[in-house]
């Protein structure tokens, strides 16, 4: 029988063949989570599970875009709620944060893991959350709507997320005032790009000299090509397929322009990002030790990404080329 040492061992030995292929790569941490999934289940002593189930990755895990280190970001969503089925998956949730972490994922510092109850439910109290989230005005509400929306069901059943996605899609339709909460939320990216067309880099600290990929790269793109997707009902998580799908609407033809090119070129440089000790490592460029051409393309990146986030919210803001 595997264990999680064992599993951490193989995934050691192995994870640097995949370095060169963002979906290689995701397909490899499939595996290793799986193996995890696999070995909880059995720790636990009862298999198999007392009623169907989907265990979701959410995160970059969710749209496919992890790097060499990832923290963890899932949950559980089960068919049926009783006391046996809640201590079960309560039990199981808490032991798969633990070997994930065991195995050489970070425990998430916003606890979305199998592990918080909040996100460890029925499929009836799910129905109750989601329709609290979208009914409630909070900040963190929204978040955790846009958290959920990136699930990505990793084993079990997909129409449990599925018909929770399709929910708050046609909730926002009769409720208009959802998506302008959305678009609020993620209405400010940070900015790398100065005046004269510089990168700004981190001044001081343990990553001096280094841009924040996470934050002035990823978030534009993907905060922006998701509240599309909420908008048009598209419940595929990777940011990818997602501009795929936005591509074939008319409408979104020339805000999309080059976004493909460009975040395809992103997840490249998030994969020479291997020389790393944490998975706050992962985040962070050193821009000094770029040749003049990949600070070149870097810059055509973030300025691309902020093009089109701006682009969006203010369609967003102007009720989008179909109407809010």
């Amino acid at each position: 029988m595997e264990t999680y040492e064992s599993i951490r061992v193989w995934k050691e030995l192995n994870i640097a063949n995949f370095l060169d292929d963002i979906v290689s790569l995701n397909d490899f941490h499939d595996q290793v989570m799986l193996k995890v999934l696999e070995v909880a289940s059995k720790k636990i002593g009862a298999s198999p599970a007392p009623c169907d189930f989907s265990w979701f990755i959410t995160g970059s895990g969710g749209r496919l875009e992890q790097s060499l280190i990832s923290d963890q970001d899932h949950g559980i969503a089960y068919e049926i709620a009783n006391d046996e089925n809640d201590l079960y998956f309560k039990v199981l949730g808490t032991e798969i944060s633990y070997g994930l972490y065991e195995v050489g994922y970070p425990y998430c510092e916003g606890k979305v893991m199998s592990s918080n109850p909040l996100w460890c439910k029925s499929n009836i109290d799910w129905d109750t959350q989601l329709a609290f989230w979208v009914d409630d005005e909070s900040w963190e509400s929204i978040r955790y709507l846009q958290i959920f929306y990136d699930a990505r069901v990793l084993y079990g059943n997909v129409e449990f997320i599925q018909r929770l996605k399709t929910y708050v899609h046609e909730y926002q339709l009769q409720h208009p005032i959802l998506l302008s909460r959305f678009t609020a939320n993620v209405e400010y990216v940070k900015n790398v790009i100065g005046p004269v067309g510089q990168l700004l880099v981190e001044r001081q600290g343990l990553y001096k000299g280094c841009v924040n990929l996470k934050y002035a790269g990823f978030l534009p793109y993907v905060n922006a090509i998701r509240l599309l997707s909420i908008k048009e009902g598209i419940v595929d998580t990777s940011t990818l397929d997602r501009m795929a799908h936005l591509n074939r609407i008319k409408e979104y033809e020339g805000i999309l322009k080059d976004t493909e090119r460009n975040f395809k070129d992103l997840l490249v440089f998030r994969l020479s990002l291997s020389q790393v000790e944490s998975y706050a490592d992962t985040h962070y460029l050193q821009v000094e030790k770029l040749t003049k051409t990949e600070q070149k393309d870097i810059k055509r990146i973030i300025k691309g990404g902020i093009k089109l986030h701006r682009e969006v919210i203010a369609m967003m803001k102007k009720g989008g080329p179909n109407g809010i």
